[in-house]
């Protein structure tokens, strides 16, 4: 009976089925196909619930109290809505005609408790070392790509290296959905905003960028290049604005400056490629690349200096990368973090900058799992 109840509960005043997903902190996605599969993704993994809709009627019914929520509508002239909920969670969703097999749904959450520095060495991701040579670079005002696929943890490597910047400076953060949660007291954070129902209305990261540059920051954080803004963000750490952060969609180093390239066409100003990549290669010092590992867990699998060009071509060097060795008994990955052996160019920045370093850090080696 008081099963009962609480569905009834959760039926009128909440968002049915899912209600049980979102209580849980342990979730981090949930996603909804059809009625009749629920997944969830948990410490990394992605598991099937069981949980069902009644009908697909059902679930659209819950997806519309979701975008109604936040001021937004879903039907057949508006059938796909990406949103961003109180909570900061991020909300797709996409019904019929564009789902062809009926509703679907994604949650994306974003826990209450701030992922820290701390969890980050405790969980593995990268080391002590590791982690004293990045808060350098960026204490040092260093323009830092990051890099890695869906899921690999590059908004929360943001959110962390953003703890390094100094107190008293200003930062501005832009973003398709604001997700990036600084902890500073003079933010300045800017959201994109997608056409109305009439197809108008839009305010994109490239505008959001145009005015940034108006306030006076120390820095701009741009959630993540996915388009022509790649141009002005580049230009925008040459210019001034030094010590600026972003991510790309990326699965290695090389891989992130060809799409990077690409973004920067997408800029529709005709430039040449070897103009493109002379720029990369003297704004952007350093990327770090993330990957979430076949176990569920993120690692920093490289942290690379960009090193000029070579044949028109970026030159990356490598200044710690993590290796597999193998996988455990029971799934963990096993590998170990080691340092390339050669100290970056950029090291003599750091010092003047009262960031002394030592060189073996740059040897070290790790085993982890």
């Amino acid at each position: 009976r008081n099963r009962l109840a609480e569905e009834i509960l959760d039926e009128v005043f909440g968002l049915g089925p899912l209600e049980p997903l979102l209580k849980d902190q342990t979730i981090s996605d949930i996603l909804v196909n059809t009625h009749k599969y629920v997944y969830v993704e948990r410490h990394g993994k992605l598991v099937e619930t069981g949980i069902r809709f009644q009908t697909d009627r059902h679930l659209l019914h819950i997806i519309e109290k979701i975008v109604s929520s936040v001021g937004r509508r879903i039907d057949e002239s508006v059938p796909l809505v990406d949103a961003r909920l109180p909570d900061g969670s991020r909300v797709n969703a996409i019904i019929p005609p564009l789902a062809v097999d009926g509703p679907s749904l994604s949650i994306r959450r974003f826990g209450r408790k701030l992922l820290t520095n701390d969890d980050l060495l405790r969980n593995g991701t990268l080391t002590p070392s590791i982690m004293t040579f990045l808060s350098a670079c960026v204490q040092a005002r260093l323009n830092i790509v990051i890099s890695g696929g869906t899921g690999s943890g590059k908004t929360t490597f943001l959110n962390c290296l953003s703890r390094f910047i100094p107190e008293h400076e200003r930062v501005v953060t832009i973003e398709d959905t604001a997700e990036l949660q600084i902890q500073l007291e003079d933010v300045v954070r800017m959201e994109t905003r997608p056409t109305n129902i009439e197809g108008k209305g839009a305010i994109t990261q490239r505008q959001l960028l145009m005015t940034a540059l108006r306030l006076r920051p120390d820095r701009i954080l741009l959630g993540e290049a996915r388009g022509g803004e790649a141009l002005d963000m580049l230009q925008a750490m040459g210019t001034g604005v030094e010590g600026s952060m972003t991510t790309v969609h990326a699965n290695s180093p090389a891989d992130a400056f060809n799409r990077l390239e690409t973004m920067v066409m997408m800029a529709k100003l005709d430039l040449p490629s070897r103009f493109i990549r002379q720029q990369m290669a003297s704004v952007v010092h350093l990327l770090v690349q993330t990957s979430r590992l076949s176990d569920g867990t993120r690692k920093v699998t490289h942290v690379s200096e960009v090193a000029g060009l070579t044949d028109f071509h970026i030159h990356v060097r490598h200044i710690f990368v993590f290796e597999q060795t193998g996988v455990a008994d029971n799934g963990r990955v096993q590998g170990r973090f080691r340092g390339a052996g050669a100290s970056p160019e950029f090291l003599e920045r750091l010092r003047v900058s009262g960031l002394p370093l030592s060189p073996k850090i740059f040897e070290e080696v790790v085993t982890v799992g």
